[in-house]
Formats: structure tokens, C-alpha cells, sequence
């Protein structure tokens, strides 16, 4: 049945061919124009438009559309068809010609017959019709017979094409669990051939690998899910074979085929799960605060959102001891401690750990709970522990009159790992680098070792080492917080240095200063001064001393009348007494000095005396007469040091000397006698320097013992001429 099918389909094919190559005369192009017989020779030759002299009795182009087999592969030129006038009588007097697209290149026509051949082959693809002109002309004239006139060829479609995926291949995805027929994609083909023209664009789809996991429907190219509930977690990944067959997918037709990578997403369809019950850690007591106990992990087979999950202490002992978090990278439970262990208090630790997802799918609910549940234990392991303070924090107070090696108070530590063994105290001494303080090394108690001032240290914050004597690298540390206590040791003095003016048109009674006191002494605002004047001025007639009672005094005149000339300055003597117990008291010097004033009571010239011992204090002028003193030396150092570069006082050997003093005995004729002493052994270095020389070679100067002058005495006297003669000269 099927050859005998396959030969009715061949025989029908070729008739078809036949056909399309040999038309009948109804499909082949002719036409006729009839023309009257001797019209042509009636026309004028100059007339440029022939055919207005022409008179028609009937004219036709009459042709069907023409048809050529595209991808013909004979070896002769394709017969197209045939154009023909009526004019043509055949005697050869008119000719054909063809214009048009592909003219001459493609199609050609015989200028005899009208005969039209394709010499080329054909793709509809390419072009799928041509639009050509054709006319009929005198042979011998070349003019027109007939009007031109249009036609054309159309390429006939056969199934030179196969279907193709032109957005292959396909990447899609489809969430694991998705029910039957729940659609993943859609794919196209297209096909090139005519889709007007028999089923050779008509396309239809298959799956040539992938079932039975999915399919595809034919006419549309959508791919559904064959199979429901595929889970990633078993496989994640399917690769499709596409196949689009043309010819209504017949035998025969042309294919092409494409691949589809389908993806299965994932959905939470899986709790997580502990792959223990329990988890064993261990760690040192001396861990410390906010480290990392362990870290526990819940499996789950799910990625990304689905496979979150948060941690949580459901029971267990050691409440508030330890806290657990997600480590957000790679989903484990993180335990941290929270408080400091101690072995000797507790040695183990028993926690209920719960995992449990943060993105649970209400669809999948039956395949819970999404929780799960596991145990850790975590051992304490002891250390060997430093000295423990019993109170971290000790607080002290010492009287600041304390003497040395007063206790002031005790602290005590001990050994976590050893209640009985020996502790040894010190102190830290960049916490008291002034050594105040001294601690019994076995006792702890703390004493005084130098006298101690409040007013320039009220408070000392001691760091106390405590360590085993067996090993002195374990050191624990405590503070005593020592505060001295104040006693009345500071007597009070002026608030400030007064500068107190008095006009010399003062009346009785009248107020010129007001003062007050400070005490360094505790409590700062809480002292009583108590202000009288002292005892050798007490009875004064020009002044009075008034307390005002609130810590102030007043100073008021006596008399009016006070005359700056006659005295410019007075100097009065304040006792000032405290309320301490003992109580303390100074004398204060108040300076007062009579001015000038105008009427209004403002001071215009005061006491020059009063005014020095006010301006400067004796530091200043010792320190302005050191500076003078200072300056006048470096003046005369330079002095100095300018006339020695000017000349110097050895002379060299070359330097002529004019003038120097020489001690000699010599007996002559006065001032006329020349011949005595000759003033050009001055002038001779060399003779100077010889003590026993002499010009006229006479007896020696000086003894013959060598006791005459020596050279440092004869330099001394050219010295001294030297400076003469520069002061002559200045």
C-alpha cells in the first residue's frame, strides 16, 4: 500500500511539472493587434508620434500570466512562454523585444518567434515575481507596432525550504511539583516557501527527545509538563530535541529542529533536618564574653529563600547564659555566650536546639512540619584561673593629717581553682607613681607611706594586683578608690590682690573697699570668715574695719582731710580667722593710697611710692635688672671681640714696631748723645728679643746670670705700647 501510494503521489507530481512547462494554448501568452494594410505607408516618416497616425481596427494583448519553476536544474534554458501580434504576419517585418527586470540577464525572447526563456535558475525566496515590458517593432524601422506593455513572470514555489527556529535554542523554567499540563514555553518556526500555495510553510511540532516528561503541541509549538510532581531535588535540569515538519508534518516534507533546556525551579518542599539528635562541644572556661561556643547546621535540600531557616533555644539550663543567630551565608545556628563560665560553678550545659523555615509554601504544607528539633551539650573545661577579688571595687577614706603607715583598709582575693592558696598583693605604681601608699603583700591591707595632701590630691584610684604564689604569671586586679578627707590645715587669705584708692576729699565714714576671703580648705562654700584690723592699728584714727557677716568686710574712713603729700600711702594690717577646728587665721596687708580726685570722686594722680610697690612686685625687678645686667655684658664681649680682630695683640714677625718700652741702664751725655742707645734696635725684632745684644757692643744690659726682664714682661710692655698707640689714634 505504501509503494503504491508513493507512485501515485510521483505520477501526480509530474503531471503537475508538465504542466507548468508545457502550457496550453489558453495559458500561453499571445496577443494580436490588427493593423489595416497600408496604414503603415499613409503615415509620414516625420511625424514622431507614429501611432496617432495609425488607425486601429482592433488591438489586443492577450496573454495569461506567466509561471516558471523556481530551482529548475535543466541544462536547457527554462521555456517561460510565448508573446505574439497580430501584426506579425510572419514574414519576418516585426520584431520582439523585451525590457524589464532581468531582461537580458534572466529572461530572454527570441525576436522571431516571441518565444520567452529563463536562463538562469530561479529562487522564490530571492524574488518571487518579475515585472517585464514587451513590445512589438518594424524590423526595419524600429518603430512600434504595437504599445508596450507590461506582464509578468512569477516564480513558482516548491518545498525547497525547511522550517526553522530562528529564536533557538530555548532556555525555560518551570517550578519542581507543577501539576500536569502546567506550560513551560513556546517555540516557532517559520518556513521560507509560499504559505498561499500547497502546504509547503504548513509546519506542525514534535518532541523528538524528552518524553515522556513533556510535550508539545503541534499546531501552537507550546510545551507542557507531561508528568506531574517532578522534583528538582532528584533532577533539575531536562534537555528537549523540538522537531517543526513542514508539508503538515507528511513524509516528504522538510524539518528542522531546535533544543529546549528546561530548568525546574525550586519551591520549599523540604523541611530541614539535623543529621544528629545530639551535638557534643567543648569548651574553656575561660572563653570569653560574645565568642563563638558552636556553630549547628539543619540540612535542607532547597536553595536560596526556600532553604532559610531561623534558630532558636526552645529549653535548657543555664538561662540567659548563651543566645544562638543565623549566619546568614551559609544558614548555620551560631551559640554565643553571653555571661562568663565558671567551671568550679558549672562544668556542662545541656541546650534544645529548633530550626525551622522562614518561607513556608502553604501549598506544600502536607509534606511538613518545616521544623526540626536537635540537642547540645557543652562541656566546661577548667582553667588555671587568675586571683579573684571578693569586691572588684573597694572604697576607701584616710584623714589627709593621717601619719605615715596609717592602715586605711583591706582587700582581699582569692583562688578559684585553690580556696587555700597563698595570695600575694601589690600595687600597681603607675596608678600611685608617687608612692603614697603601701600594701601588706600577704595580708592586703592597705597603709599611708608619705603624708598625704587633699588640696593637691583628694582622690587616689589604686590598682591592686593580687597573684598565686605558686604561679606569679596569674594576676588578678582590684581597685581602691582612696579618698582623702580634708581638715583644717589652710588658713584664709585676700579672694584677691586689692588695689584699694582713697581721695584726698574722702568724708568720715565713707566706704572705700570692700574684701573677702578664701579657705583651700572643705568645704569650698562653706567657711565663716570672721575680718577684724590687727592689733598694732586697731585704734587707728583714720580707719575701721566693718564685718559684714556674709563673708565680707567693709573698710571705711575715720576722718576726712587726707593729704597725699603728707602721706601718699597707708598700709593697713587685716586679720582674717576661719571657723575650723582648730581655727586658722592670717594677716592680710591692704595698701591704701590718697589720690587726687575731682569732683565727681575719680582718682586723676595717685602716691608715685604706692604706685611702684603696686605696679611692679620685687620678682619683676629682679628680673628686669638681670636683663640689664645681661645686655651690658654681651655689649661689652662685643666690644671686646671687635678690637681684638682690629689688632691684634701678638704681633707677627714681619709687623714693624714703632714703639715700645724697654727698661735699661745707661750712663750718657743727656739728650744730645746719641751714640748711648740707638733707636734702631726698636726697631730690629731680633735685637729685642736678645736680651745681651747691643749696638755699640758694649757690656750686657742685664746681668750675665740671666736675671734680666723675660719675654712675657717684654711682650707685656709691647702690649702696653700697642694700646696706647690705638688710643693716640682714636
Amino acid at each position: 500500500m505504501v509503494s503504491k501510494a508513493t507512485a501515485v503521489t510521483d505520477v501526480i507530481l509530474a503531471l503537475a511539472l508538465l504542466a507548468l512547462l508545457f502550457p496550453s494554448q489558453e495559458d500561453k501568452g499571445c496577443w494580436g493587434l490588427n493593423v489595416a494594410p497600408g496604414d503603415l505607408e499613409k503615415s509620414p516618416r516625420s511625424d514622431p508620434d507614429p501611432w496617432e497616425a495609425l488607425h486601429r481596427h482592433k488591438r489586443s494583448w492577450v496573454w495569461n500570466q506567466f509561471f516558471v519553476l523556481e530551482e529548475y536544474t535543466g541544462n536547457e534554458p527554462l521555456y517561460v512562454g510565448k508573446l505574439h501580434s497580430d501584426v506579425d504576419k510572419g514574414d519576418g517585418k516585426v520584431k520582439y523585444v523585451l525590457t524589464g527586470e532581468g531582461a537580458t540577464s534572466i529572461f530572454t525572447i527570441d525576436e522571431n518567434t516571441g518565444d520567452i526563456h529563463a536562463t538562469k535558475r530561479l529562487d522564490r525566496e530571492a524574488q518571487a515575481y518579475y515585472t517585464l515590458q514587451a513590445q512589438a517593432v518594424d524590423r526595419f524601422t524600429n518603430v512600434p507596432v504595437e504599445p508596450r506593455s507590461e506582464f509578468v513572470v512569477k516564480v513558482q514555489d516548491i518545498n525547497d525550504n525547511e522550517p526553522k527556529f530562528v529564536d533557538g535554542p530555548y532556555l525555560a523554567g518551570v517550578p519542581e511539583m507543577s501539576p500536569l499540563g502546567t506550560m513551560v514555553v513556546q517555540v516557532a518556526a517559520t518556513d521560507a516557501d509560499d504559505p498561499t500555495y500547497g502546504n509547503s510553510a504548513r509546519v506542525v511540532y514534535s518532541v523528538i527527545h524528552g518524553q515522556p516528561y513533556f510535550s508539545v503541541e503541534p499546531k501552537t509549538g507550546v510545551i507542557r509538563t507531561a508528568l506531574p510532581n517532578m522534583d528538582r531535588e532528584t533532577r533539575d535540569q531536562y534537555v528537549l530535541v523540538i522537531q517543526a515538519k513542514d508539508m503538515v508534518g507528511q513524509m516528504g516534507g522538510l524539518s528542522g529542529t531546535t533544543s529546549v533546556t528546561v530548568m525546574l525551579t525550586d519551591v520549599n518542599d523540604n523541611p530541614p533536618r539535623f543529621t544528629h539528635k545530639s551535638y557534643q562541644y567543648t569548651v574553656l572556661e575561660s572563653l570569653p564574653v560574645q565568642s563563638v561556643v558552636a556553630r549547628i547546621k539543619a540540612a535542607d535540600a532547597d536553595i536560596g529563600s526556600n532553604a532559610e531557616m531561623d534558630y532558636r533555644i526552645v529549653d535548657g539550663d543555664g538561662p540567659g547564659l548563651f543566645n544562638i543567630t543565623t549566619d546568614e551565608n551559609t544558614q548555620e545556628g551560631i551559640i554565643i555566650l553571653l555571661k562568663p563560665l565558671d567551671f568550679e560553678t558549672k562544668s556542662g550545659f545541656s541546650l534544645k536546639i529548633e530550626a525551622t523555615n522562614r518561607n513556608i509554601d502553604s501549598n506544600f504544607l502536607s509534606l511538613g512540619p518545616f521544623s526540626d528539633t536537635a540537642f547540645v551539650k557543652v562541656t566546661v573545661e577548667d582553667v588555671n584561673e587568675p586571683p579573684i577579688f571578693s569586691t572588684p571595687l573597694s572604697r576607701m577614706v584616710v584623714s589627709e593629717d593621717a601619719k605615715v603607715g596609717t592602715s586605711i583598709g583591706r582587700l582581699s582575693a582569692h583562688d578559684p581553682d585553690n580556696i587555700n592558696g597563698a595570695i600575694r598583693y601589690s600595687i600597681d605604681r603607675n596608678t600611685d607613681l608617687e608612692r603614697f601608699f603601701n600594701v601588706d603583700a600577704s595580708s592586703g591591707i592597705i597603709s599611708t607611706a608619705k603624708v598625704l595632701d587633699r588640696e593637691a590630691n583628694s582622690v587616689h584610684n589604686l590598682t591592686i594586683l593580687a597573684m598565686e604564689s605558686q604561679d606569679p604569671s596569674q594576676i588578678g586586679k582590684g581597685i581602691a578608690l582612696i579618698t582623702v578627707l580634708d581638715i583644717n590645715d589652710n588658713a584664709p587669705v585676700f579672694a584677691i590682690d586689692y588695689e584699694t584708692l582713697l581721695c584726698e576729699n574722702a568724708i568720715p565714714g565713707q566706704v572705700i573697699q570692700t574684701i573677702s576671703a578664701v579657705d583651700r580648705d572643705e568645704p569650698p562654700s562653706g567657711h565663716r570668715f570672721f575680718f577684724s584690723l590687727a592689733a598694732p592699728i586697731a585704734g587707728n584714727l583714720n580707719f575701721t574695719l566693718r564685718d559684714n557677716k556674709d563673708n565680707t568686710a567693709s573698710i571705711l574712713t575715720k576722718r576726712g582731710g587726707f593729704k597725699r603729700r603728707e602721706q601718699p600711702v597707708y598700709r593697713l594690717p587685716v586679720l582674717i580667722l576661719d571657723s575650723g577646728n582648730p581655727a586658722l587665721s592670717s594677716t592680710n596687708t591692704l595698701s591704701v593710697r590718697v589720690c587726687e580726685c575731682d569732683s565727681d570722686g575719680v582718682a586723676l594722680s595717685c602716691g608715685a611710692v604706692a604706685y611702684t610697690a603696686t605696679g611692679l612686685s620685687t620678682g619683676a625687678l629682679l628680673a628686669i635688672l638681670g636683663c640689664i645686667i645681661t645686655l651690658l655684658v654681651m655689649v661689652l664681649l662685643i666690644v671686646t671681640m671687635r678690637r681684638r680682630r682690629k689688632e691684634p695683640l701678638i704681633l707677627d714677625e714681619e709687623r714693624d714696631i714703632r714703639e715700645n718700652i724697654v727698661r735699661y741702664d745707661d750712663e750718657g751725655g743727656g739728650e744730645e748723645d746719641t751714640e748711648a742707645f740707638d733707636m734702631v734696635t726698636l726697631r730690629n725684632l731680633n735685637i729685642i728679643r736678645d736680651p745681651n745684644v747691643r749696638r755699640d757692643g758694649g757690656t750686657c744690659l742685664y746681668p750675665s746670670d740671666g736675671h734680666g726682664p723675660s719675654t712675657h714682661a717684654l711682650m707685656h710692655s709691647f702690649a702696653i705700647v700697642v694700646l696706647k698707640k690705638q688710643s693716640v689714634s682714636h
